[in-house]
């Protein structure tokens, strides 16, 4: 299914090209259906080889972790590479502290990161991942954990002199925006989302697949951009960022990780999990009192109300 070509099925398993064929041939028999035929040099799955592949996978992981799960788990020995899902945000405000911690425990231990693809579900649900690092809200049935909160604020180059007074609503929507959109169906991100989802729509100017291309992306310009607090705080140090508040008040961000339920009692995907929480837990709140790092605060927070229920309130 994954090689659509018999003869590199065959080698991916150890077996012959003759002896690939022939089991081929028995499954055809057994199930009554071609199960692939040629289109140009590629095999191409009939809808009833589709249908098996994904219980036969699913089957086959089953039966690996059962084996598998009981082994112990040496991390200072194990040389395993954990593929995780997660955004350039999470990368760069929270990852940082995890990668130097797993470096010190277990030194062979590395990471596969990949970005948000359309098919997450799927990946999670195969176990083709071991993690997936995103906002709670879009978090499917599988097990999962709350990590960190964040707060979403505006920003704007240092010479934006619309951002010298507090926002209103009205100019927030019509300035001109950068916004993320996530993967090859271009997937809202979350703030996007929630203003969508009752009927507001920005003036969008530029779109970025992530949020660390917003800072650059507004420098020398006079459009703003939406992101998490902490992330603007990072880029702050090194690009003149005017970082104000928002005319709107965003219900919290709540990053969050997720496992495949098969995983649920592998060794190797606790310890992570542990890791991932006690440093998550060492994470200073974006809510709490401490050194004034927003430049202003916008006095026009009533525009919107939010029930926590609905993520996102009406025009008032």
């Amino acid at each position: 299914m994954t090689e659509r070509n018999l003869t590199a099925a065959a080698r991916s398993i150890n077996l012959s090209q003759p002896a690939m064929s022939a089991a081929v041939a028995r499954l055809r028999t057994y199930f009554r259906d071609d199960l692939f035929t040629m289109a140009g040099r590629e095999l191409v799955p009939s809808p009833r080889a589709e249908g098996l592949a994904s219980a036969v996978r699913e089957a086959l992981l089953n039966i690996q972790l059962s084996i598998i799960s009981w082994d112990p788990f040496n991390p200072a020995q194990s040389d395993r590479r954990f593929r995780i899902i997660l955004s350039d945000y999470v990368t760069l405000v929270f990852f940082e502290k995890v990668v130097e911690r797993v470096a010190r425990e277990a030194p062979a231990v590395s990471f596969e990161f990949l970005p948000l693809a359309d098919d997450f579900e799927e990946l999670v649900r195969r176990g083709d991942v071991d993690f997936l690092i995103m906002p709670e809200v879009f978090m499917s049935k599988h097990p999962h954990a709350a990590l960190f909160e964040d707060r979403f604020v505006c920003v704007g180059c240092h010479t934006n002199k619309q951002l010298s007074e507090p926002l209103t609503f009205e100019q927030y929507m019509s300035m001109g925006h950068v916004a993320v959109k996530f993967g090859n169906t271009r997937r809202p991100s979350i703030e996007e989302w929630y203003l969508l989802e009752h009927g507001f729509t920005r003036r969008v100017e530029v779109v970025v697949q992530g949020f660390s291309m917003i800072p650059p992306m507004v420098s020398g310009t006079d459009r703003i951009g939406t992101m998490p607090m902490r992330l603007a705080q990072h880029f702050a140090r090194t690009i003149p960022l005017q970082i104000v508040e928002l005319p709107l008040p965003f219900p919290a961000l709540t990053e969050a990780v997720q496992w495949p339920a098969l995983h649920n009692s592998h060794p190797a995907s606790i310890w992570m999990r542990e890791i991932l929480l006690q440093e998550a837990s060492r994470m200073v709140s974006p809510f709490a009192p401490s050194e004034p790092l927003i430049d202003r605060t916008s006095t026009s927070a009533d525009l919107l109300t939010f029930d926590p229920r609905t993520s996102l309130g009406s025009a008032a």
